[in-house]
């Protein structure tokens, strides 16, 4: 599965509703370590298989957004997005994700004339941007405490 990306259209009602009772059971399972599955199909016998810790807490995840209506990609850590997809996934519009990109903020590479981020570097950028905002909001809280602002 090197190199594959995995996506599901937007879950109708029915898969909505059965996304909400998998995720509610795998959430209260969810921190005892691995879970038996049974599988069961239309046209196969039912089979049992166990799920690791870590495909819990994602399949939990997975399905708590499909609950709500909203689809779900599985992308593996090499995978080259555009700059537009990964845009998105910061939340931010291209023009600024471009200007991040030649600031040599995040790193890219050239496909033709085409930018390309690899997911990796986008969430190490994700998380290095969150971890510079939770140190300047924990210095703000700092100082408004050490005037006496109530905070």
């Amino acid at each position: 599965m090197n190199g594959a990306i995995l996506a599901t259209a937007v879950p109708g009602e029915a898969e909505q509703r059965e996304a909400e009772q998998a995720s509610r059971v795998l959430a209260r399972l969810s921190g005892h370590g691995r879970v038996r599955v049974e599988a069961i199909g239309d046209d196969v016998p039912p089979q049992t298989f166990v799920l690791p810790a870590e495909a819990v807490r994602l399949l939990t995840d997975m399905l708590a957004h499909l609950a709500q209506g909203r689809a779900v990609a599985v992308l593996p850590e090499d995978a080259a997005l555009t700059t537009q997809q990964a845009a998105d996934m910061l939340n931010v519009s291209r023009p600024y994700l471009v200007q991040k990109l030649e600031a040599g903020a995040i790193p890219f590479h050239k496909a033709g004339t085409h930018r390309r981020v690899y997911l990796r570097d986008l969430i190490t950028y994700r998380e290095r941007s969150a971890a510079r905002s939770r140190a300047l909001l924990d210095e703000l809280t700092q100082e408004a405490q050490d005037l006496g602002m109530g905070y």
